[in-house]
């Protein structure tokens, strides 16, 4: 399956994505995924599921249809079996559908990329009898998709990335919310992947710190060039997107291009030094060149680290 759509200049979508990384990335997002499953940090529970942990005597408030019949038969005492509970992970993905994200001044928007990296992991999360789930922020209609295996799970994930946002969504953003709905809803063990530029305040070090705290996360920025650093273009009437404020800047002066490019570098050593102090794994991805090698290669070092 493939979540191409109808390709224009203004929207070209996340490039070519060669059957073999897509096939190197997805083995490699299973052995985290098998790594989050056997860790230390995941008990063994009990409750329904395929693999036999016990058969022990009925007591009052069991299921009667775990009642095991030819044990009962044999000792004369009613008996109950206990079953090891599915190994199965749940990937919650949370994908930023703000307007900033239609910006792109390279080969492609940061939605674009945002698009591709959805729809890669999607494809490795629902194997296996995984499970994902979907959230959106950053426009007027966030939305939540519960947890889904296969191609249900894809057919969500393709209606989510493919909603444009309006004007309305100016101001919308709330990755702290978004957080706040992760973790209502995550409340075992996950893999929780955010897509997002990270524009706006940064005041969701206490919803992140929790959500890490029980689940793995791997957050996934991504940039465009000309938010780092302006091109000697002359006057320039500039929009924030997540807040509708217009900017005159005269981008002929030097001065003023070496002062944007150190705030801009500053604010994003801001970024990443706070997702290092909750824990969760960073990466940044761009709107040029190759983001799919540069996910899989990621997702390589990690798995060295194990």
């Amino acid at each position: 399956m493939t979540l191409a759509a109808v390709r224009t200049a203004s929207r070209p979508g996340p490039g070519p994505m060669p059957e073999e990384l897509l096939r190197s990335l997805d083995l490699r997002l299973r052995r985290r995924i098998d790594g989050l499953l056997s860790g230390e940090h995941r008990a063994t529970t009990l409750g329904l599921g395929s693999e036999l942990a016990q058969i022990r005597p009925y007591v009052p408030g069991d299921d009667v249809r775990l009642i095991d019949w030819n044990v009962t038969a044999r000792t004369g005492e009613p008996h109950v079996r206990v079953q090891v509970a599915e190994r199965a992970l749940t990937t919650w993905l949370v994908l930023d559908t703000s307007l900033s994200m239609t910006f792109g001044t390279a080969d492609r928007r940061k939605a674009d990329v945002a698009e591709g990296v959805a729809h890669a992991i999607a494809v490795a999360a629902t194997r296996n009898g995984n499970r994902l789930g979907v959230i959106t922020f950053g426009d007027s209609q966030p939305r939540t998709l519960p947890p889904r295996q296969g191609r249900p799970a894809l057919l969500g994930l393709l209606h989510a990335v493919r909603s444009e946002p309006d004007e309305e969504s100016i101001g919308a953003t709330s990755f702290k919310d978004s957080l706040a709905r992760v973790s209502k809803l995550a409340r075992r063990r996950a893999l929780v992947v955010v897509v997002s530029d990270f524009r706006g305040t940064l005041d969701w070090r206490r919803e992140l710190v929790a959500l890490a705290a029980r689940s793995h996360v791997l957050a996934v920025e991504v940039r465009d060039r000309r938010e780092q650093e302006l091109a000697d273009v002359g006057d320039l009437w500039l929009v924030d997107p997540e807040t509708g404020r217009l900017v005159r800047v005269d981008t002929s002066s030097r001065k003023l291009r070496e002062r944007f490019a150190a705030e801009a570098a500053s604010e994003r050593e801001e970024l990443a030094a706070l997702l290092r102090s909750t824990g969760s794994d960073h990466l940044v991805l761009s709107t040029s060149g190759d983001w799919l090698r540069e996910l899989a290669g990621f997702l390589r070092r990690l798995e060295a680290r194990r």
